[in-house]
């Protein structure tokens, strides 16, 4: 009996199972997102290491354009997550101390509430706690930028709050880029 056919069906077949397990893992590493960790990152890794070491089967692969403007994405939602909390309190009218602080804050009370919620609610309350603690850190840094500039306390809360809402379109913004990514990518090394 020949097994012919199964040296030309298993290449294919491996390749489309590798590719599986990439979309797989990048779509584990966009939901990582909301635990702070940098998932569109993970997903450019992840789709390198398949474009380096899986070879694409008759016009199919990742291509080298798709990846680097995977990396451009990646750079892009870092960016829109990290200013997001900054941007909305600009927009009111923060000084240069809210906006810093406001990064600060978000920073070290995205981390606390991602431990914090974590106990009571795992996986969301990591999510949630990572993700409002962030919020509110952003909020409290602009706030205290603010008192410490010595602007109105109307001023303050208003800027605080476009901070909050910042951060959180911040998370959105990432996570919709970090979708663009996904769907390039799995869209690529399938066709």
């Amino acid at each position: 009996m020949s097994f012919e056919w199964l040296y030309d069906w298993l290449p294919v077949t491996f390749y489309y199972l590798m590719a599986t397990l990439l979309l797989l893992a990048n779509l584990t590493a966009w939901v990582s997102i909301l635990f702070l960790v940098p998932g569109n990152w993970i997903m450019v890794l992840l789709s390198a290491l398949f474009y380096a070491f899986m070879p694409g089967q008759e016009n199919s692969g990742i291509s080298l354009t798709v990846l680097l403007i995977a990396v451009a994405l990646a750079g892009l939602g870092e960016l829109v997550e990290m200013l997001g909390g900054s941007a909305g309190a600009a927009k009111k009218g923060a000084s240069r101390r809210a906006m810093i602080l406001s990064l600060l804050g978000t920073f070290f009370l995205s981390v606390i509430g991602a431990m914090v919620g974590t106990p009571f609610l795992p996986p969301f309350g990591t999510v949630l706690g990572a993700v409002l603690g962030g919020s509110v850190g952003a909020y409290i840094g602009a706030y205290l930028g603010e008192v410490w500039k010595g602007n109105e306390t109307v001023d303050r809360y208003e800027i605080g709050r476009a901070a909050f809402v910042g951060r959180i379109l911040g998370v959105v913004g990432k996570m919709a880029i970090g979708v663009i990514i996904l769907v390039m990518i799995t869209i690529d090394s399938f066709i």
